[in-house]
């Protein structure tokens, strides 16, 4: 139940964040909750995902992407996600999960989500890939596309070794995975 009230809350509180530009940083605060923790009573690796998760629908509202995909049949849709975790985050501890979308290529959208405790340290890091699929079309959209239909002209920047390698890994294993279905 409370996964929904956060989100509620991201929803109702969007316009106070302004419109969210390419470029831009989405800013969510929290506090590690006694139903966000594991028996280390620290924040659960599910956790980390679903307020990433909140991350990218923040974004997703405040660009105009969820008007411009209902009004399309597209849906945005993860497509996989790397985590480094690398400190704590203890019960009750406040923190930011500050949420970028990097560059993208193609279909495939980049993003970064960072877990940044109030003394600015970062706890963990989330890449993800995703895209816009086409219900009625059975296809991903390219980005170029999806970017037009928000009114936006924007180049990407070329991926880094580390998207890249991210990227190409993702692929892999979407691939095995189908092998093996």
């Amino acid at each position: 139940m409370y996964v929904w009230m956060r989100l509620l809350r991201v929803a109702a509180t969007r316009k106070s964040r302004g419109v969210y530009r390419l470029g831009d940083e989405s800013k969510l605060s929290f506090r590690c909750l006694p139903t966000d923790i594991d028996m280390n009573i620290h924040l659960n690796n599910a956790r980390y995902m679903m307020l990433a998760d909140m991350g990218r629908i923040d974004i997703f509202l405040r660009s105009g992407l969820i008007g411009a995909a209902r009004q399309r049949g597209w849906a945005p849709l993860l497509g996989g996600l790397q985590t480094a975790y690398v400190r704590e985050v203890r019960l009750w501890q406040r923190f930011d999960v500050i949420s970028t979308i990097e560059t993208w290529e193609g279909t495939q959208i980049i993003g970064q989500h960072r877990f940044v405790l109030k003394d600015g340290r970062v706890a963990a890091m989330i890449l993800t890939t995703g895209g816009v699929y086409d219900y009625r079309g059975k296809r991903f959209v390219p980005v170029e596309e999806v970017m037009k239909a928000l009114g936006v002209n924007a180049a990407p920047r070329a991926p880094n070794d580390e998207e890249r390698a991210f990227m190409a890994s993702h692929q892999g294993m979407r691939a095995r995975a189908k092998v093996l279905s």
